[in-house]
């Protein structure tokens, strides 16, 4: 039996980091507002009725706020509320359920909906949570998930690099790596989801300085829960180069530092024997070419061109 190659993001660490967000009551919510608006308009879009509703990874309430206090109220009958801390889970009282987004306690076929906004970007095993969520869903049921993916915190990253390299001789990552936006419908179809579809929203947030953007996300409790990052405190002396290669790059003219966000939604349904299904591959019955009012070209083995 081959082993289990050890965990890249340490969950312990990523619930002490939420409990101290939620200890500080001043959670940094505006990305996840975002996230949750542009979740409501998806559901306007559908035009259907979900019954039963999960989020997973509630956190400060986002999701509830923007589809109970919309038109989007009319999509949801009950929404049941999970995270990985009491803190968060609890504000939903009584439908808050404290759960492992790696280990769902949910019956197969269990809910007509599943969100879950910038929260899997933490697990270790993106696909086998894809499947679990795609398990709980009734036949034709819907998921919403939106992700940190490819360029978000990307300054940071590369300062934090150079900046330890230079100062230690040697540096490993301390930004986590995210997944590539347009990868996610390909994870979905291996899940099983039907009907994949990514958008990806890239957001810039500027700051007075880098110092305000590492508050930001301690507030989020988004800061790195890399395994090997645990283990290898940041030194002060590093942090202090960082933040001036922060500025010296990634400044406006006022001053004021960018830091991206890209955000990457992904919709896909439990499969379900009246969705459509895709054309089988030559079952075509016009040209593209003709469509577009322009000429077919094909190329020989060699790679020049030939014209039917």
């Amino acid at each position: 039996m081959p082993a289990t190659p050890p965990a890249l993001f340490d969950q312990s660490l990523l619930r002490r980091r939420l409990e101290r967000a939620a200890r500080r009551n001043d959670f940094a919510g505006f990305l996840r507002d975002r996230a949750a608006d542009d979740a409501c308009d998806r559901l306007l879009t559908i035009l259907r009725h979900f019954p039963v509703a999960v989020e997973l990874g509630c956190r400060d309430g986002a999701f509830r706020r923007a589809v109970f206090s919309g038109p989007a109220a009319k999509s949801i009958r009950t929404l049941i509320e999970m995270d990985s801390i009491a803190a968060y889970a609890g504000t939903a009282t009584p439908l808050g359920l404290v759960g492992d987004v790696e280990r769902l306690p949910f019956a197969d076929g269990a809910v007509d909906l599943v969100v879950s906004l910038l929260t899997l970007h933490w697990t270790n095993d993106l696909v086998g949570a894809l499947i679990q969520i795609r398990r709980m869903l009734k036949p034709d049921g819907l998921f919403i998930g939106a992700l940190f993916t490819g360029s978000t915190l990307t300054e940071l990253r590369q300062v934090l690099l150079e900046a330890e390299a230079e100062i230690t001789g040697g540096a490993a990552p301390r930004v986590a790596p995210f997944a590539d936006g347009p990868d996610l419908a390909g994870l979905a179809q291996r899940a099983g989801l039907a009907l994949p579809v990514v958008d990806i929203d890239r957001v810039t947030v500027r700051y007075d300085h880098p110092l305000r953007l590492l508050t930001d996300l301690r507030a989020m409790g988004e800061t790195s829960i890399l395994a090997d990052h645990a283990r290898r405190p940041l030194r002060r002396e590093v942090l202090a180069r960082a933040c001036a290669l922060y500025a010296a790059r990634f400044s406006d003219p006022d001053g004021r530092i960018r830091a991206t966000f890209e955000i990457s939604t992904l919709t896909g349904w439990a499969p379900h024997p009246d969705q459509q299904q895709p054309l089988r591959p030559g079952s075509a019955r016009a040209r593209l070419a003709d469509a577009l009012g322009v000429r077919e070209e094909t190329l020989k083995p060699d790679g020049s061109e030939t014209v039917p």
